[in-house]
């Protein structure tokens, strides 16, 4: 396949808006995430509530590398845990309440949320080998012991809050 400058000027053009789109999205820290409650309002007779938030983007820390123990086989943990770091996006809920508070006229609810920061941590796994370090009295040999197999737990840690208007 043979490419032409003005196909090499259009596919550069075209990675361009590619990135000007994106970014946007990734320099807020978060994909914005619309609900769609439409169908709801047909089925339902009442007015759907509006809800809007976003994914957040969650950026890779350092991973602590596994350490060796004396008297172990392999080091621990085998798969370390990676940690992430990220920011919960703002969230959106509204929606119209007929006559709650009594005045006549359709009243509205809302529940924000404010940005807070997230942390995470994947899951991690400490592995032990099927085998004793060398003993001089079995010249030398291993031994067969009881494999060691251990989780470390996920985390996220978070701190989000959230705010009721009736207006």
């Amino acid at each position: 396949m043979k490419m032409t400058a003005r196909g090499s000027i259009a596919a550069l053009m075209t990675c361009m808006a590619t990135a000007v789109a994106a970014s946007p999205a990734a320099a807020d820290g978060h994909v914005p995430v619309a609900v769609p409650l439409d169908a709801v309002e047909s089925a339902v007779g009442l007015p759907a509530p509006k809800i809007a938030s976003g994914v957040p983007l969650l950026t890779p820390g350092a991973i602590e590398g596994p350490t060796h123990h004396q008297g172990e086989l392999l080091p621990n943990p085998l798969l370390p845990p990676v940690p992430l770091a990220g920011e919960l996006a703002p969230t959106l809920i509204g929606s119209e309440l007929p006559g709650a508070l009594n005045n006549g006229k359709p009243d509205e609810a809302d529940v924000t949320s404010t940005r807070s920061p997230l942390l995470a941590q994947t899951p991690g796994a400490v592995v032990g080998a099927p085998l004793s370090m060398p003993d001089g009295s079995r010249m030398g040999l291993p031994e067969l012991v009881t494999p060691k197999l251990g989780v470390v737990a996920p985390a996220l840690q978070g701190d989000p809050g959230a705010l009721l208007r009736l207006h």
